[in-house]
């Protein structure tokens, strides 16, 4: 897979891109990362990339040239073959784990990163194909944005990690994950559950799945309507909410039938 990036700032991309399961993926040759200097692609001497916007108002915005001519020269260099072209922006769509297995399967993605109050609309019209936000809050620009769509992105291109640990993530499925535990099997007064010791298998898997159910039910209660849930997860479900109800009314016995 082919990633290329155009930003302002190249320089802030340099160690978050060269550690850990980037840095992996990218040394085996599974990722291609490539940083382009929007100022590299400026028409005039002085290479500036913004300018004040028509009709006044506070701030700059990204001037188009630039971001066309450095979109262009990237297609240029992948052959012009289909791409997405992705804008990092707090107004387009929040990034979830389907946007993010449906990009790990393009061959090329290219990821606009905007600053101060934005980009000419015309980049929107004539370039970009997709439009990316990571949360509902404003950030300096979408360089740090665009580090978490492509540290989420690598992670699920083939090769870079094994199948069991893609299928035990959050949100696989369709719900969050479920509590894990390591050694020290006692600290500090907090104990491991007697069932992951167990060496019942069968028991761990239960215990797992129903900590999962009930994890989102407490924390992500919307996910559960889109999960793909089975008559073993409702009855456990069931169960979870009898185990809830029962927990209220020996907290507050005078309520139990209000």
């Amino acid at each position: 897979m082919r990633i290329d990036i155009l930003t302002i700032f190249p320089e802030m991309f340099e160690a978050p891109l060269s550690g850990s399961i980037i840095g992996k993926a990218r040394e085996r040759g599974l990722v291609e990362i490539n940083i382009h200097n929007i100022r590299d692609f400026a028409v005039d001497k002085n290479k500036v990339t913004d300018d004040y916007p028509f009709g006044g108002g506070v701030g700059m915005i990204m001037k188009p040239e630039p971001i066309f001519a450095a979109t262009e020269h990237v297609l240029k260099e992948t052959g012009g073959g289909p791409s997405r072209i992705i804008l990092m922006t707090p107004q387009g769509q929040t990034l979830n784990q389907d946007m993010v297995r449906r990009l790990a399967k393009e061959e090329s993605i290219i990821i606009i990163c905007g600053r101060y109050e934005g980009i000419d609309e015309r980049c929107r019209e004539g370039l970009v194909t997709d439009e990316i936000s990571i949360g509902d809050y404003v950030l300096t620009g979408g360089e740090l944005p665009a580090m978490v769509l492509v540290d989420a992105v690598t992670r699920f291109v083939p090769g870079v990690l094994s199948e069991d640990a893609l299928i035990s993530e959050s949100f696989q499925g369709g719900l969050l994950d479920y509590p894990q535990y390591t050694r020290p099997r006692e600290f500090r007064g907090m104990g491991v559950p007697c069932v992951l010791v167990s060496g019942d298998h069968e028991k761990i898997r239960l215990w797992r799945r129903k900590q999962a159910l009930a994890r989102t039910l407490k924390r992500r209660p919307d996910l559960l309507s889109r999960a793909s849930l089975s008559c073993e997860d409702l009855r456990l479900l069931d169960d979870i909410k009898r185990e809830q109800l029962a927990d209220l009314t020996r907290e507050d016995p005078e309520n139990e039938y209000d």
